[in-house]
C-alpha cells in the first residue's frame, strides 16, 4: 500500500512538466513531506469544459483542458451516503480496480497523475537488545531525483446537506492511488507500491475520451529495476502532524 508520500513541488513547476494549461492559484498548497490520507493533494486531470454537474457528477461537453487540481486523498465514490469512508480507500489494487464497484466507473473516465518526490513504507525491524519488533520508515524515490507521476482516480460526490448544485460546496472531489506489487528498491522494504506512469503514457491515461479497459490495463505496468532508490529515514514521519525537509534525512 502507499499512505504517505512526499510533494513539495510548485504549482508553477507541476504545470510545466505535465503540460497543464489550466490551475487556480486558490488552490495552491504548501510542500508537503508528510501528505497523509485525507489531506489535499495535486492532482493532473483532463476533462471538458462544462456548464455544471449532471446529477452524477459527470461534466458536459466540450474541449477537454488538463488542469492541476487540489483534491481530497481518499476516494469517495459517487453513491456513498457520505464522505467518512474516504480515508479507507487511499489505494486500489491494480489488479482488480477495473471491476470493483468504488473504482471501475472511475478508471473508464476519470483517471489523473498524483506527482510525488517519493512515498514511505514500513519494514519490521527487530531491536537486538530488546527484542521488541518496529517498524523503520524507508523513504522510497527516483534515482534520478525526477518526479513520479502516480496513477490514480478521482470521483465526485454530492454533498446531500447543500441544497443548490451549483453551490460549489456541493461537490468534493476526491482520489485514490492505484498499487501494484513492488519492484526494485521498494520491494526490499514492502510487498506493495503505488504505480508509476512514464511521460509516454501521460496523454492515453488522462484522456476521459479513451475508455478501452484493456488498454488502459496495459499502461499500469511494474517499472524496470534500477529505477528507485530507499532509504532508511526518522520514525519522525510516523507522527502526522510532522513535516519539513528533515524527514527524507538518511539515519543509520
Amino acid at each position: 500500500m502507499c499512505g504517505r508520500y512526499a510533494s513539495t513541488r510548485s504549482p508553477q513547476d507541476l504545470t510545466r512538466l505535465f503540460d497543464v494549461t489550466d490551475w487556480r492559484p486558490e488552490e495552491t498548497l504548501e510542500p508537503s513531506w508528510n501528505v497523509a490520507p485525507t489531506d489535499p493533494v495535486y492532482a493532473v486531470l483532463e476533462r471538458p469544459a462544462r456548464d455544471g454537474h449532471g446529477a452524477d457528477g459527470e461534466e458536459g461537453e466540450g474541449e477537454v483542458r488538463r488542469e492541476l487540481r487540489a483534491l481530497r486523498w481518499g476516494l469517495v465514490p459517487s453513491w456513498a451516503k457520505d464522505a467518512k469512508g474516504g480515508a479507507r480507500m487511499i489505494n486500489a489494487r491494480v489488479e482488480t480496480v477495473h471491476e470493483k464497484p468504488a473504482y471501475r466507473k472511475a478508471f473508464a473516465r476519470r483517471r489523473c497523475l498524483l506527482p510525488a518526490d517519493g512515498f514511505y513504507e514500513w519494514d519490521p525491524v527487530t531491536d537486538e537488545a530488546t527484542g521488541k519488533v518496529r517498524k523503520q520508515p524507508y523513504f522510497i524515490h527516483p534515482a534520478d531525483g525526477g518526479v513520479m507521476a502516480l496513477a490514480g482516480l478521482y470521483e465526485y460526490w454530492r454533498d446531500p446537506d447543500v441544497a443548490d448544485p451549483d453551490d460549489p460546496g456541493a461537490w468534493l472531489m476526491t482520489c485514490t492511488i492505484i498499487t501494484t506489487e513492488a519492484t526494485d528498491a521498494a520491494g526490499r522494504v514492502h510487498p506493495r507500491m503505488p504505480l508509476a506512469l512514464t511521460p509516454e503514457h501521460y496523454d492515453t491515461w488522462l484522456d476521459p475520451h479513451h475508455q478501452d479497459t484493456h488498454d488502459l490495463r496495459a499502461l499500469l505496468t511494474s517499472p524496470a529495476g534500477g529505477r528507485l532508490d530507499a532509504r532508511a529515514v526518522s520514525p519522525a514521519v510516523n507522527n502526522v502532524r510532522n513535516n519539513g525537509p528533515h524527514l527524507l534525512d538518511p539515519v543509520g
